[in-house]
This record gives structure tokens, C-alpha cells and sequence, in this order.
């Protein structure tokens, strides 16, 4: 991504994707880059025949998609790729000296303490795109670090809020991707259903904003009108509210790395007078034991919470093509964790031979 001399509009100098051909063509024939890159060999292949009439370049697979990330004409990343897929090319970005909005949860789990060092060492903004996130870095925008009491994560508990465990051995796909505020991907929002996504970001608030896991709080607020909040040692709350939007927060991303300003947007405007209830409750952390399972493997560390990520993605992949129940997510993930010889301090090569021995193991269980 490039700005445009007037310092508020932006050009989109690549694009990457891997399966909607069709929306990755208009999206090419709209904004007209230079380079696409698609991770799946042949849906890249298609794409080439589809947009031949044009002069975009078609890349495919991890080279593609790391050649953007570090291109000299690249000047803003936003890394929105879905799953631990997003490590690689977040730290080629980082080491060629490219900010990064990142909306992609499984980097920081996977590797948090050596993305964001790298980041420190290189002079990298990382700018968090997710909406729990976006929420906390604007309460704490002109606050001191040192004042800050504890974080507080909301969630909006999915579409099963309420269910017990003998409610859940029910679920079918169909029911877990009906999300009562968000449209999203299927694998957020299998995460969500299944609370493991506010697992994933208590992890990664835990590096974003260097503060320990027993300082982030998570709440049930089902209205997702507040994204999240700050509370500071003098018990004021200060909380960031709006409709639930992404694009909001990917303006804010862009226009923080830009100018630091605010812009004019064009999202909905939030009427007070048509909220009738803003509830809040605590977690059920008997039946969605994700979240809980995120801040014992944050605090052990090393390889632990990419292997917890890594059996997630695999685990919920299994779910979505109906090999296993909505239950057996948290039974294979627990296991995984329990079962895992965690190295302390890892490198990167620990912490994807980590992941790949998870792959191994589920798909020799599954094939």
C-alpha cells in the first residue's frame, strides 16, 4: 500500500488472497495493482486466465505473499491473512522496515516475544486492527503505561451464550457460524462460538500493550457496542464505543500511521437513544474453557501457546468439514496443551516444528 501526495488517500500497490477468485477479481479490476498474490497454486493459475486483460502480476504461494511484504515500493501492510500462515510474512515486513496493521490474532500467539522485539529493533509500528484491540489502544492513546490498572476484553459469547455442555454436544456447523452481531470468516467465527478467540487476544493484548495476563479482564457484553475498556489505578473506566464495523477500525489504523488523526468516516453513526440495554456478565468458564486455557499457556510461555493455536486452526478445520462435534474442538485442543513438552524461549524453527508435529499428529488421528 502507498500514500498519494495528499497524505489521506491511499493506493493499493498489491493485494493477497487465497480462495474467492471472484471477489479477488473485481477487487483487482477496482483498484488496479501492480502485484497479486494468491497462496493457492490454482486458484492463482485461474486468476491469471480471469484478469489477463490487465497488467496486475499474479504471484502464488508463501514466495508471492513474502515478496509483497517486502517490496521497497510497499510502504503500509495490512495483514489480515487468517490462521498462524501470517508469521512469516509479518516478520519479512518487519525486518524491510514496513508498518503493519495487523488483523491477523494467531502472529502474536504464535510468536510475541520475538515479532514485537523485532518491531522494537527495527522501528515498526504495529498498529492492531482486531476491534478488542483497536478498542484498548485508543483508551490508551495520551495515558501513561504506568497508570493502568488492568485491560478489559469484551465479548459478545456467540451464538451459543447460555448453553451447557449437553446443549453444545448438539451444534451443527450451520448453528456455530450464525454469529449474533459479527459477519465474519468461518474460522473466527467458529473461535467465537467457541470463545477461543478471546483466548487468542488475551494473548495478544498481553504483547501489544506489555501487561501480564492477570491483568486483562474478559466481560460478556452481548450488544457489542463496547469493544473494550482501560481501567487505571484510580478505578476510572474509560471504554470505546461504537457499532460493530471493521472498517472502522482499519480507518484508524490508516489514519493513526498516517497522520495520527482522526478522518471522516464513513461508517454509521452510533445513536445513543436506540441502545435499550448495554448488559454485562461474567464468563462461564466451566463450559468455554478456552479463554482460561489462553492465560495458563500465555503464562507458561515458549512453544506453548503456538501449539494451542496450532491444534485451534487444525481443530476447527475438522469441525467445519463435520470429521468431528463442536465439543470435540475443546477436548483435542486441552489435550494438546496438557500433552505438549513446551520449550522455554524458543526460536522460530522451535515454534513451527512445534505446530507441524500438532499437524502431524491430527491428521495421522484424522486422514
Amino acid at each position: 500500500m502507498q500514500q498519494n501526495n495528499n497524505n489521506r488517500d491511499y493506493n493499493v500497490f498489491a493485494i493477497c488472497a487465497n480462495n474467492n477468485i471472484d471477489l479477488l477479481e473485481y477487487q483487482i479490476r477496482k483498484f488496479k495493482p501492480e502485484f497479486c498474490a494468491v497462496y493457492d497454486k490454482n486458484n492463482a493459475n485461474d486468476l491469471k486466465i480471469k484478469i489477463k486483460d490487465l497488467n496486475t502480476t499474479v504471484l502464488s504461494g508463501m514466495d508471492g505473499i513474502n515478496f509483497i511484504s517486502s517490496h521497497e515500493k510497499t510502504d503500509y501492510i495490512i495483514n489480515a491473512l487468517m490462521g498462524q500462515i501470517g508469521l512469516e510474512p509479518t516478520l519479512i515486513a518487519i525486518k524491510s522496515k514496513k508498518n503493519i496493521g495487523l488483523a491477523n490474532k494467531e502472529t502474536l500467539v504464535a510468536a510475541g516475544d520475538i515479532v514485537m522485539n523485532e518491531a522494537k529493533k527495527h522501528g515498526v509500528n504495529i498498529l492492531p486492527i482486531d476491534s478488542e484491540h483497536c478498542a484498548i489502544y485508543q483508551c490508551l492513546r495520551g495515558e501513561e503505561i504506568n497508570e493502568i490498572d488492568k485491560l478489559i476484553l469484551t465479548a459478545s459469547g456467540g451464538p451459543f451464550y447460555g448453553k451447557n455442555k449437553e446443549n453444545l454436544k448438539k451444534v451443527t456447523v450451520d448453528d456455530a457460524l450464525c454469529h449474533p452481531t459479527w459477519k465474519m470468516g468461518k474460522k473466527i467465527t467458529i473461535d467465537s462460538a467457541t470463545m477461543m478467540n478471546k483466548g487468542l487476544e488475551l494473548i495478544e493484548a498481553c504483547h501489544l500493550f506489555n501487561i501480564s495476563p492477570d491483568d486483562i479482564g474478559i466481560i460478556i457484553h452481548r450488544e457489542s457496542i463496547i469493544h473494550s475498556l482501560a481501567q487505571f489505578k484510580d478505578k476510572s473506566i474509560k471504554a470505546q464505543m461504537g457499532l460493530p464495523d471493521m472498517k472502522m477500525c482499519i480507518q484508524y489504523a490508516l489514519t493513526c500511521n498516517n497522520n495520527g488523526k482522526r478522518e471522516k468516516s464513513m461508517c454509521k453513526e452510533l445513536d445513543l437513544t436506540e441502545i435499550k440495554n448495554l448488559s454485562f456478565a461474567k464468563p462461564d468458564n466451566e463450559n468455554f474453557i478456552f479463554p482460561e486455557l489462553a492465560r495458563f499457556a500465555i503464562k507458561q510461555g515458549g512453544t506453548l501457546p503456538a501449539v494451542m493455536n496450532s491444534a485451534n486452526e487444525i481443530a476447527v478445520d475438522l469441525f467445519i468439514r463435520e470429521k468431528i462435534s463442536f465439543t470435540h474442538i475443546f477436548d483435542l485442543v486441552e489435550n494438546a496443551v496438557q500433552k505438549h513438552k513446551n520449550i522455554k524461549n524458543p526460536g522460530i524453527t522451535d515454534i513451527i516444528e512445534a505446530s507441524e508435529e500438532i499437524k502431524r499428529h491430527f491428521i495421522a488421528k484424522f486422514a
